[in-house]
């Protein structure tokens, strides 16, 4: 069987694939661990606002006006309540200059402790570098041909492991005792199997934040009508920065409007019960996905256990519900997105998610880890080692057509298949030599 052209051919395509993807994958595996934990980081660098005496506290409207006073000329965006009975309160502001903000913690007492950018702290630095290499836009179109290939090679690598015969040993587990040789070559197929189907769903659920395939699924919806209401998760390295409405809380004023003050929305908050973080946002405020709204109050959480959170609008001036909007209200691709997002990140099921994904991302490291070990070991000196091209490829079409509809689904991935394609009509008949140690073309130059 391992000698048929379509094995072959699967052979080559797994080992080109894992050759591009493999230290992304070990960086993203990596990253993608170390994310998993955001709340317990975020809950680590918060540590000196946490468990402050209670006495002699003071209003949400006492609390703000402190950060104003701190931050002359600042723009209130959102309180964030305290998690827990002792915890700072953080308000988010935002400058003048419409770009940089800082989350703010204050006391109960009102007293100001110290501020974060939220761009800088751990969980957020390891967020850019998992998703666009700390490079922007060019980074993430990286990281997602990088995903695009990974489908591939983990495609490719379970249609080599696909038991022949040979039993369970070396499938389902490595066989002991037959030499090292054989040993990585079990621990490399048999981690496959065991991690495929989880990698293959962080993959995929990694997708609709990618630029090229996000913005691509985001148009396709908007064309079949499948859009109800804003998106909520990014697309691409960087979600979209909203504008601030400031505007639309003076007007009001001026207008003699009386308007609900923070404290009593913070109250209303309060009585939601509303999983954290949990945040009370003024008319105007930005939101992190679609425009502002300027003339209410909302009360939202933004659990990344997404299924749980919830969005509440209140009418300014009389602090009455406008609008509800649940999980349950969403449109039903929206909850698939955010399910598998949910999934993504760990927080879909608690401490088991989390587990579920150091797993996975260590049994990708393993995959690179004893993929590049055999690699080493068939390399020869004066070439790359990749498989054997068939000399009569009787069942590359089989293998075209597998090859097309991924490349209909992953756009990105079609893009770079047809650059390898001009790359191997047009250049590689003009450096034979280099043809020769990429192993493209062996049949045509023995």
């Amino acid at each position: 069987m391992e000698n048929t052209s379509f094995y072959r051919t699967i052979w080559r395509w797994h080992f080109y694939a894992s050759l591009f993807v493999m230290p992304l994958v070990l960086l993203l595996a990596t990253t993608g661990a170390i994310y998993l934990f955001k709340p317990q980081l975020d809950r680590w660098e918060e540590r000196a606002f946490s468990t402050l005496s209670t006495h002699g506290a003071v209003s949400p409207n006492a609390q703000l006006a402190a950060v104003m006073d701190a931050y002359p000329g600042a723009q209130f965006h959102g309180y964030r309540l305290p998690a827990r009975e002792g915890d700072a309160a953080v308000i988010h502001v935002g400058f003048a200059d419409g770009r940089a903000m800082r989350d703010v913690y204050v006391s109960p007492q009102g007293k100001v402790l110290g501020s974060f950018d939220p761009e800088s702290r751990i969980s957020a630095t390891v967020s850019r570098i998992h998703g666009s290499l700390l490079i922007g836009r060019v980074g993430d179109w990286i990281v997602e041909l990088a995903a695009c290939w990974a489908i591939v090679m983990i495609l490719t690598g379970l249609y080599m492991w696909w038991p022949r015969g040979q039993g369970l040993r070396g499938v389902v587990w490595p066989r002991i005792g037959k030499g090292k040789r054989i040993f990585l070559r079990d621990l490399h197929a048999v981690t496959g199997f065991w991690v495929s189907g989880l990698a293959l769903v962080l993959l995929t659920t990694g997708l609709p934040w990618a630029s090229v395939w996000g913005d691509a699924f985001r148009l396709a919806r908007a064309e079949l009508g499948l859009v109800q209401g804003a998106q909520d998760w990014k697309t691409g390295g960087h979600a979209p920065h909203a504008e601030h409405d400031h505007d639309a809380m003076m007007k009001m004023q001026a207008a003699g409007i009386p308007l609900v003050g923070l404290s009593d929305m913070v109250a209303k908050a309060k009585l939601e019960n509303l999983p954290h973080p949990v945040f009370v946002k003024p008319p105007g405020a930005p939101e992190r996905f679609g425009p502002p709204t300027p003339m209410a109050w909302t009360i939202k959480s933004e659990a990344q256990n997404r299924p749980l959170n919830s969005s509440i609008t209140f009418d300014v001036a009389t602090g009455k519900e406008m609008s509800r909007t649940d999980f349950a209200d969403k449109h039903v691709i929206d909850k698939a997105v955010n399910y598998g997002i949910a999934w993504h990140e760990g927080q879909l099921f608690g401490w088991i998610n989390q587990l579920i994904g150091v797993l996975t991302a260590l049994g990708l490291i393993t995959l690179v880890i004893s993929g590049f070990m055999m690699w080493r070991q068939r390399k020869p000196v004066d070439a790359l080692g990749a498989p054997i091209a068939p000399a009569v490829p009787q069942k590359i079409r089989g293998v075209a057509v597998i090859i097309a509809v991924m490349a209909i689904l992953l756009p990105l991935l079609a893009m770079s298949l047809l650059a390898l394609w001009l790359f191997d009509r047009l250049l590689l008949p003009r450096l034979p030599a280099f043809a020769l140690w990429l192993g493209v073309r062996p049949a045509q130059m023995a």
